[in-house]
C-alpha cells in the first residue's frame, strides 16, 4: 500500500483493488496524471471521474454534504456507492476535474486495501473502472496486466473481482436518484421520504 501511495505522489498511476472491480488512479493533486488517465480511457474531460476518500470527514474536503445526504452516506459507507455532490473547495485542483455541473463523485469503498492507499497518499485518488476495449470491465489479473502492462507503473493483483460497478447515488437534490444501477442495495429508496436511516 505505501508502494502505491509513493508511486501515486510521484505522479503515476495505479490499478487496484476495490469492494466492486479494479480501479484506475491517480493522485487528484497531479495534472499531468489526470491527463494520462483520459488519455488511457479514450474519454473526453468533460466527464470527470469519480474521487475515492477514506471517511466521511474526507469527503467534506471537497463536497458540500446537507443532513439528508449526510445521513444517506453514513448509512451506505463504506460500500458500494459512488455519490455525486455539489462540490466544493476545488480551486487548489487541476480545474478539469470540475464538471460543468459544478458536482464531483466520490467513492469510499469497502476495501481495507483501498482505503489504506488513500490513507497513506494523505487526499483522494481520482478513479475509474479498469477497462478494456469497447469498455469492457477486467476482473482477471492477466487480462489487467496485457491491456495495462505499459501504461501504468503498478498492477495490484487481489484474484479475479466478481462484483459489477458501484451504484452510482445522485444526492443534489431533494431526493436521491439512481443514475447508474450496480452493485449497492437501493430497495430503500423505494419508502421515499420516509428512509429508515434519515
Amino acid at each position: 500500500m505505501r508502494k502505491a501511495a509513493e508511486i501515486l505522489t510521484a505522479g503515476g498511476i495505479v490499478v487496484y483493488p476495490t469492494d466492486t472491480v479494479y480501479g484506475l488512479g491517480c493522485s487528484v493533486l497531479n495534472k499531468a496524471a489526470i491527463e494520462r488517465i483520459y488519455l488511457i480511457k479514450k474519454q473526453r474531460t468533460d466527464k470527470p471521474f469519480s474521487f475515492v476518500c477514506s471517511d466521511l470527514t474526507h469527503i467534506s474536503e471537497y463536497a458540500t454534504v446537507d443532513n439528508a445526504a449526510f445521513k444517506i452516506m453514513k448509512h451506505l459507507i463504506p460500500g458500494p456507492y459512488t455519490f455525486i455532490l455539489p462540490a466544493a473547495r476545488m480551486k487548489n485542483l487541476p480545474k478539469l476535474l470540475l464538471s460543468k455541473r459544478k458536482t464531483v463523485g466520490i467513492r469510499v469503498p469497502d476495501s481495507p486495501a483501498t482505503l489504506a492507499i488513500v490513507r497513506e497518499l494523505g487526499h483522494p485518488i481520482l478513479s475509474t473502472s479498469a477497462t478494456g476495449e469497447g469498455g469492457a470491465v477486467l476482473r482477471d489479473s492477466a487480462e489487467l496486466i496485457a491491456t495495462y502492462r505499459n501504461t501504468v507503473e503498478l498492477i495490484l493483483d487481489a484474484g479475479p473481482l466478481v462484483a459489477e460497478q458501484s451504484t452510482v447515488l445522485d444526492l443534489t437534490g431533494d431526493e436521491p436518484v439512481i443514475v447508474r444501477q450496480g452493485s449497492g442495495d437501493t430497495s430503500f429508496l423505494n419508502q421515499g421520504r420516509h428512509l429508515p436511516f434519515v
